[in-house]
C-alpha cells in the first residue's frame, strides 16, 4: 500500500514538474509574440506616417502645379 503511494506521489510531482515547465515555455512564446506585435504595431505606425507624408507631398505638388499652368497662359 505504500509503494502504490509513493508512485502516485511520484508520478504527481513528475506531472506537476511538466506543467510548470509547460506553463514557462508558454509564458516566454507569449512575452515574444508580444514584443513582436509591438514591433508590428511601430513599424505600421511609420509606415502609416511615411505614406500621409508621401499623400501630402502628392496633393502639395499638385496643388502648386495648378495655379503655374494656369498663371502661365
Amino acid at each position: 500500500m505504500k509503494i502504490m503511494f509513493i508512485a502516485a506521489l511520484v508520478i504527481a510531482m513528475g506531472l506537476i514538474g511538466f506543467l510548470y515547465q509547460q506553463l514557462n515555455s508558454t509564458q516566454e512564446a507569449l512575452k515574444t509574440s508580444q514584443q513582436r506585435f509591438a514591433d508590428c504595431q511601430q513599424v505600421t505606425f511609420q509606415l502609416q506616417n511615411q505614406l500621409a507624408q508621401v499623400q501630402r507631398e502628392a496633393r502639395g505638388d499638385t496643388v502648386r502645379s495648378r495655379p503655374l499652368s494656369g498663371g502661365g497662359r
